[in-house]
């Protein structure tokens, strides 16, 4: 497919750790690997440029270290540590699909990945290889999903996917109340307003300054990803 018939030629796509888990307790899941492998892969086919943030949930939560008495920027550094170890593991599964990757870290760790460099990332996706970064921001204090942001906007990407458990954003949580409503279109207003949960309010305010639009829609349903980029009104577009 001509990238002319893309609705969104360039996308970040932003995975939860714990998504990796499937139906563990911890850990990776290679089901869930491979699904995700064949999802991405079939952006890829149909001319996309993919970048991806992948959390580290599924192996260690800085922000739960304060329980363990480990504190709280060491915990961050930690769960930076977990995202490089997600981010190889879903490097590995998307090579064995034949796609070309580039593992790119904010934490230099030379023997693995990549630096970050922005200029350097761009050319990849120019060129089609799938990136994708590692380590958060590099920062203590800043989530994968503030990450997600900086590095989208820094790559000029057309939209954040956020892959969730759920079919989009609803005003409450609908895997609690079957009654939720869901939303198809919402403004960055008045998620803020709603005091509805996206993504935390750093990552949010960076997407609202700079007009970057963010689709949170349900990652385990086949598909939804090259039906999202073609054009489709999947799950829930925040602008």
């Amino acid at each position: 497919m001509s990238k002319n018939h893309l609705k969104y030629k360039r996308i970040l796509l932003k995975l939860s750790g714990e998504s990796l888990m499937g139906d563990q307790k911890f850990g990776i899941s290679s089901d869930m690997l491979t699904y995700y492998a064949e999802q991405i892969k079939s952006l890829v086919d149909i001319g996309t440029e993919v970048a991806i943030v992948i959390g580290g949930g599924n192996i260690y939560r800085g922000l739960s270290a304060d329980s363990s008495g480990i504190e709280r920027v060491t915990g961050d550094y930690m769960g930076m540590l977990a995202t490089c170890i997600n981010g190889m593991a879903l490097q590995n599964a998307l090579e064995q699909k034949g796609i070309y990757t580039r593992l790119i870290t904010a934490i230099e760790m030379r023997q693995i990945a990549e630096p970050y460099i922005r200029r350097r990332a761009i050319r990849h996706l120019e060129k089609r290889r799938v990136i994708i970064f590692s380590g958060g921001t590099g920062s203590p204090y800043f989530t994968t999903d503030s990450a997600a942001a900086l590095r989208a906007n820094e790559i000029n990407a057309d939209v954040i996917l956020k892959g969730t458990r759920v079919d989009g954003i609803f005003d409450s949580d609908p895997e609690k109340n079957s009654n939720a409503i869901k939303y198809d279109t919402i403004s960055f207003a008045k998620v803020i307003s709603m005091g509805l949960s996206v993504m935390d309010m750093t990552a949010f305010t960076l997407c609202q300054e700079n007009n970057l639009p963010i689709i949170v829609f349900n990652i385990n349903e086949p598909g939804y990803l090259t039906r999202i980029a073609q054009g489709e009104e999947l799950g829930t577009l925040v602008s």
